[in-house]
């Protein structure tokens, strides 16, 4: 049950846009298209819209990256589909500091050559997230200095 007021909006919510999405949407449909008009063995016939399947669900699952804080944890997700999403806690955030990814990190979720996570979207602005535990988290976004400045503020809570 919530107050009077009703529930509280986040202190922080951002989200990124990524153009790529766009590219990726018209592959799909380009290979919906071909599964249509190409005549093939049976085998192959699913191969093209199986292929545009797999391209709109990766599309739509990478179209934009939603930072936001939900509380005590930080929510990072990838949408509108959303697949990959996870949640950090403040209390496991020992530093914050606004950084750049390599071109070699490129864009998604995975372990970066530096070490620690990635998980980013579009550019290489980001911020790197150290852990107590000692591990790591860069997180892509084209609002860098919010970001760092609103999870500083928290870590003095």
């Amino acid at each position: 049950m919530h107050d009077a007021a009703g529930p509280s909006l986040p202190e922080y919510s951002h989200t990124q846009q990524a153009p790529l999405c766009l590219l990726i949407y018209a592959l799909a449909v380009v290979n919906f298209a071909l599964g249509y008009l190409v005549e093939v063995a049976p085998p192959l016939m699913w191969l093209f819209p199986s292929m545009g399947l797999m391209l709109l669900i990766l599309a739509a699952s990478f179209q934009h990256l939603k930072v936001e804080d939900q509380g005590d944890v930080l929510r990072i997700s990838f949408g509108p589909l959303p697949l990959f999403r996870r949640t950090v806690r403040y209390e496991d955030m020992a530093q914050v500091a606004v950084g750049r990814t390599l071109l070699l990190d490129g864009w998604g979720i995975h372990y970066s050559l530096g070490g620690g996570w990635v998980w980013n979207l579009w550019g290489l602005d980001c911020v790197e997230v150290r852990f107590r535990t000692g591990g790591k988290l860069r997180i892509g976004t084209d609002d860098a200095v919010n970001l760092a400045e609103f999870l500083r503020s928290k870590l003095t809570n």
